[in-house]
């Protein structure tokens, strides 16, 4: 009776998947059919002219992030409280709110402060360029630094006292054993961090930064094609998607290759 209701279930899982599939195709089939392919062609240059901004906000905020993460996990593992709460409160403040609500503290709120605009902070923070990348670097800085901190904390225990049984001192052995080793245990869901902080350059264009995303509204207001042109940023956020996830699977393999070694 159980083989009988277990073989149903799968013929019902199979099926329900081929008309999923045929539904997903006829929808793109007709979806490619009622395009405006003039519009796409025309526009198609400045689209991809704001995937490059959408490329270097996503890469510097990532590599100043990380610089802002790991000094930020280390103090949130620190038994020093003035080291310590200051950390988890900043943690928890860009974690606990959203990220849209952080650009327009920055763009509308700090970036028009007197401390801002009578010093020579202002010729930065007067731009929506800049406005948008502090905000990323400090919200992915955030989320990467309870990545670290918890890559940190899952470090064998064996791996630590083997540092300290060869004479290690604290820093050497962060340096040499713990840091490393965290490194690799967080490549997985930093690779996520990185595609999430992706997405969210989503939010620069509601600061009038022409990203692929505010690139895409304009060319939407200029010729009301919004199916079109939406449908034509969204394949190049799932190919530059899809291109870091292959190149970042091939590093994971090869820094963990010595694992597939272990007998």
């Amino acid at each position: 009776m159980q083989a009988e209701t277990k073989d149903l279930l799968i013929r019902i899982a199979w099926r329900s998947f081929y008309v999923l599939t045929a539904l997903v195709v006829a929808a793109i089939i007709y979806g490619l059919s009622i395009l405006n392919y003039g519009v796409i062609f025309k526009y198609f240059g400045k689209v991809l002219g704001g995937a490059v901004i959408t490329l270097e906000l996503v890469t510097i905020a990532v590599i100043l992030g990380f610089f802002v993460a790991l000094p930020t996990a280390l103090m949130r593992l620190s038994p020093n409280p003035l080291l310590r709460y200051p950390a988890h409160t900043f943690i928890y403040f860009f974690r606990g709110t959203p990220l849209l609500i952080q650009m327009f503290f920055v763009y509308y709120g700090f970036a028009q402060t007197d401390i801002v605009r009578e010093t020579f902070l202002w010729p930065i923070f007067k731009q929506a360029y800049w406005c948008a990348l502090f905000t990323f670097v400090l919200n992915t800085g955030a989320y990467s630094a309870e990545i670290l901190r918890g890559a940190i904390q899952a470090v064998p225990a064996g791996e630590i006292e083997a540092a300290r049984a060869f004479g290690m001192s604290k820093w050497t052995a962060y340096r040499r054993v713990i840091l490393p080793r965290a490194f690799r245990i967080a490549m997985p869901a930093y690779g996520n961090e990185i595609i999430f902080m992706l997405k969210g350059t989503a939010l620069a264009s509601t600061i009038t930064l022409l990203d692929l995303t505010g690139v895409a509204r304009t060319v939407i207001a200029r010729t009301f094609t919004s199916i079109d042109v939406f449908l034509v940023a969204g394949l190049i956020y799932v190919a530059i998607t899809y291109c870091f996830l292959w190149g970042w699977s091939r590093i994971e393999k090869r820094v963990n290759a010595y694992l597939s070694q272990q007998p």
